[in-house]
């Protein structure tokens, strides 16, 4: 197994914590992995991606040109990655912010309404968990134990009593997943 993956979207909306968080359950898991991000210089709403590779092999090189699986945030992050898409590949957007939508027909297309989701949810800051939630069910890539141990993993302890909440979110989202 060997799944090469871009989250794209602004600085700000949790883009390289949810890789963070997808390359840690990928350790725990005991997955052999790369987490390698990129982004401007500003800290938020500047563009930001982050590239994770999860693979049961010794994984040869971080630098990828074509992906299995893209989630794009926003329209421009869709504009780059959309023809990354490996063919059989899968790209999941959320249509807030996006004026023109996917045209593959030779890759799975997903929209997932994270920021309504996030609303209901009755918190903005889950929007990203929302996504990794639809990810991880769309793929089924990782235990959900693993994604837990990742979240505590990544989070400052200060904040682990956010768990349960991010917990539920990624729950929401799966859940938005057919």
């Amino acid at each position: 197994m060997k799944e090469e993956i871009v989250i794209a979207g602004f600085g700000g909306q949790g883009v390289l914590s949810m890789g963070k968080i997808l390359a840690y359950a990928g350790l725990m898991d005991g997955l052999e992995v790369t987490w390698m991000p990129a982004y401007g210089p500003e800290q938020r709403g500047g563009t930001a991606n982050v590239t994770v590779i999860l693979s049961d092999r010794p994984i040869s090189s971080p630098v990828l040109d074509k992906f299995d699986t893209a989630v794009v945030l926003n329209q421009q992050s869709l504009d780059k990655f959309e023809p990354k898409v490996k063919p059989g590949g899968t790209l999941i957007y959320d249509p807030s912010g996006i004026h023109r939508l996917p045209t593959r027909t030779d890759i799975k297309v997903i929209s997932v309404d994270a920021m309504t989701a996030a609303i209901e949810l009755g918190n903005a800051k889950t929007y990203n968990m929302i996504l990794l939630g639809a990810m991880l069910k769309a793929r089924d890539l990782l235990s959900p134990e693993a994604v837990e141990r990742g979240l505590r993993k990544t989070l400052p302890e200060r904040h682990h009593h956010l768990i349960p909440l991010n917990n539920e979110a990624i729950i929401k989202g799966a859940s938005l997943i057919p």
